[in-house]
């Protein structure tokens, strides 16, 4: 509202004196992602891959309209649902989101209840769907499956929450996979926060080599992990469909001391073939000031022996 007349100077007619500043937003950044949403069609993806169970007899907010709101939210920077109800008459938001006031927080918490398994599967379709289409305009053939877990803190009695030893807290220990090349955000899988890093990694990898190999094929897929994820289980797997992969292996004693018949040491940087048994093995040493540093990987990949 308007406390003041504008005035406008004496001396350039073009500038006025206001105290109205008018609808002012600090997000008109999200303009941006609005486009790029709007050309590769997700409000529509959305609608058709999401179909949610929703007795509502009526309502103000549809639930594809409230998850958009929320990934402008998190975009955004804003990370709690109660952020809603602060950016509810936000005229960026109200713009993006063709609506006059912002679903509230009771209503995003309502559309999480609403949530069930499948839609979870279903969220995850949309995200490959979204994938396959930048792949396709980037025209790549090569793919490198970033394994790792990350831990979600979790407050009060939440479901299947449990304590991390590593992260010495209670929460989620969720399995995700990114794209090594670009970044991009393959599969995420939500855990209890005490299961080990690589429980289930298999069962985890398999739907991605089955989509990259059979429905968007690929020319040559690298699994890299980190010592986590050193198990058989995963190795046999890559073996079996034939595609690459390096893992890190947590050092030991026995490690290096195998490390040490094979590794020769010069001022940079020589690796050697170590171990051909079940799997290839891979050990190098690192010449530092403060002495030899081991580090040990498990892997598939061809390694050029030094002259």
């Amino acid at each position: 509202m308007e406390t003041l007349h504008e005035n406008r100077l004496l001396f350039n007619s073009n500038i006025t004196v206001s105290h109205c500043g008018g609808n002012l937003s600090s997000d008109s950044g999200l303009i941006l992602v609005k486009e790029f949403m709007h050309t590769i069609n997700f409000s529509n993806i959305l609608k058709q891959t999401l179909t949610i169970n929703d007795d509502r007899l009526y309502y103000n907010h549809a639930n594809h309209s409230i998850i958009e709101q929320i990934l402008f939210q998190l975009i955004a920077g804003y990370q709690t649902d109660s952020s809603a109800d602060v950016l509810s008459k936000d005229p960026i938001f109200q713009s993006l989101l063709a609506k006059e006031q912002l679903a509230s927080q009771p209503s995003i918490s309502r559309l999480w209840d609403r949530l069930s398994q499948e839609n979870i599967s279903q969220l995850q379709e949309v995200n490959q769907i979204l994938i396959d289409k930048v792949r396709t305009a980037r025209n790549t053939t090569e793919m490198i499956f970033d394994l790792d877990s990350t831990h979600s803190d979790t407050f009060g009695n939440q479901e299947k929450s449990n304590y991390n030893a590593h992260y010495q807290t209670n929460g989620y220990h969720p399995l995700v996979a990114f794209e090594g090349l670009t970044g991009d955000f393959l599969k995420a899988e939500l855990r209890s926060g005490n299961v080990y890093t690589s429980n289930g990694v298999a069962d985890f990898v398999r739907p991605l080599f089955d989509h990259y190999q059979e429905t968007v094929p690929v020319s040559s897929i690298l699994v890299r992990a980190d010592s986590g994820f050193a198990t058989p289980e995963l190795y046999e797997l890559c073996e079996k469909r034939q595609n690459f992969y390096i893992v890190r292996l947590k050092s030991n004693r026995n490690l290096g001391k195998i490390a040490e018949q094979f590794v020769s040491i010069n001022d940079q940087l020589t690796s050697r073939i170590g171990i051909k048994k079940k799997f290839t093995t891979l050990l190098h040493s690192i010449k530092r000031r403060a002495g030899h540093i081991h580090e040990e990987f498990v892997l598939n990949l061809r390694a050029k022996q030094p002259n």
